[in-house]
């Protein structure tokens, strides 16, 4: 079975989506079969690497909201991350442009290592405060996942992956996914948004009872 998950590290709700995920697909009965692909998307393409306000000031300008309010969205957001065991820390969060961290991302695809990128990447931005846009955070997240280091100089220092991260966010804008994070099972069943397990699993039980349905029609 293929999970394909459109997705950007600066949103928290793919961060505690990740998690629900994660526990529906450790409940499943037929986990090992189970084959996830990480999509980008931006929240914001056009996010400054180097803003000149903090989180709360952004969500409150963003939505038209004071700054209690955006306070009280966030803590909010950290009660529901702490249930799935996400120590989200926002006053710690630095805002920025979160491309490169996608083309990271690709570039850990290559080698296998795209869970495992979009978790470092999540916990940089989310939990410990990490600039997750500059260079030298970039690098060292690679190496903390076991990417080379001629390769990340690489990635850093060029566009490599550029044109992938782009045809990410086209496919998206074609299917019609408006916002993040956005699930899609054997191209068949979608799941928006941070849903509770039960909906994972029921999504799960789905799309492998019709593709075995669709296995024994073909044989027939």
């Amino acid at each position: 079975m293929k999970i394909e998950i459109w997705s950007d590290i600066c949103c928290p709700f793919c961060y505690i989506g990740k998690r629900h995920l994660e526990q529906a697909i450790d409940k499943f009965e037929h986990k090992d079969e189970v084959e996830v692909t990480w999509h980008s998307f931006e929240l914001d393409t056009g996010a400054e690497i180097n803003p000149d306000q903090n989180v709360y000031e952004m969500l409150a300008d963003k939505y038209g909201q004071s700054l209690e309010w955006a306070r009280k969205a966030n803590e909010d957001l950290k009660e529901k991350a702490a249930a799935v065991g996400i120590d989200f820390n926002p006053e710690a969060i630095i805002p920025t442009n979160s491309f490169d961290a996608h083309r990271l991302i690709k570039l850990a695809t290559r080698h296998g290592l795209a869970d495992e990128a979009e978790e470092k990447l999540f916990a940089a931005y989310f939990t410990q405060g990490r600039h997750i846009a500059q260079p030298e955070t970039l690098k060292q997240i690679g190496l903390e996942i076991g990417l080379d280091a001629s390769d990340l100089d690489e990635l850093l220092a060029g566009d490599d992956f550029a044109d992938a991260v782009r045809a990410d966010e086209k496919e998206a804008q074609k299917i019609g996914i408006r916002g993040v994070p956005f699930f899609v099972l054997n191209r068949k069943y979608a799941v928006s948004g941070a849903q509770p397990v039960h909906m994972f699993t029921e999504a799960l039980e789905k799309a492998y009872n019709d593709e075995q349905a669709d296995a024994v029609g073909q044989q027939a």
